[in-house]
């Protein structure tokens, strides 16, 4: 890699840093290729990313962002998760890291808040930006639902009454 592809990456890793809220530093030693394939493809299904880069690059593309603190965990075989979604990279990399002790969490930044592992794991258990936003339809719908249902249950009950009067007519 030249000096201007590596200004490129640092230039294009630092912009993303600055517009992505969550950067989850990973240890990882002995992927396969086809198992950081399988990660990557699962990574970019929650609407994140999955990179593999030198930690001297990284470390620039850091500063003057929101997770410059992280600077300190690029040490040794590193790479990255991110993601607009808060909790999207997190959910991915804790779910992965449960079945493939070849990666694990080092540390995270969130909007400028350092996180240990244990932190990201209790990150990654809260329900994801979609599934809060199903959740609270379904609680705004619910009382439309509940009001048509009353409104229906008059007529519904008149035309029981008025079946069972039938029905008691013709069996006399």
């Amino acid at each position: 890699m030249d000096r201007l592809q590596k200004k490129q990456l640092v230039e294009t890793l630092s912009g993303e840093f600055k517009k992505c809220p969550l950067l989850v530093v990973t240890r990882q030693t002995g992927l396969t290729v086809a198992e950081v394939t399988a990660l990557r493809v699962k990574v970019r299904q929650a609407g994140a990313f999955f990179k593999v880069t030198k930690n001297s690059l990284t470390k620039i593309a850091l500063k003057d962002t929101q997770h410059a603190d992280l600077s300190d965990f690029f040490q040794g075989p590193t790479a990255i998760a991110f993601s607009e979604d808060p909790i999207a990279a997190a959910k991915v990399i804790v779910e992965f890291a449960k079945t493939n002790d070849k990666i694990k969490v080092v540390a995270a930044g969130l909007s400028g808040k350092m996180l240990d592992e244990a932190s990201v794991k209790a990150l990654a258990a809260l329900p994801s930006l979609d599934e809060l936003r199903s959740k609270l339809l379904g609680l705004i719908l619910a009382p439309a639902t509940k009001i048509v249902g009353v409104l229906n249950a008059p007529g519904t009950q008149v035309a029981r009454v008025l079946s069972a009067y039938a029905e008691k007519g013709n069996n006399s």
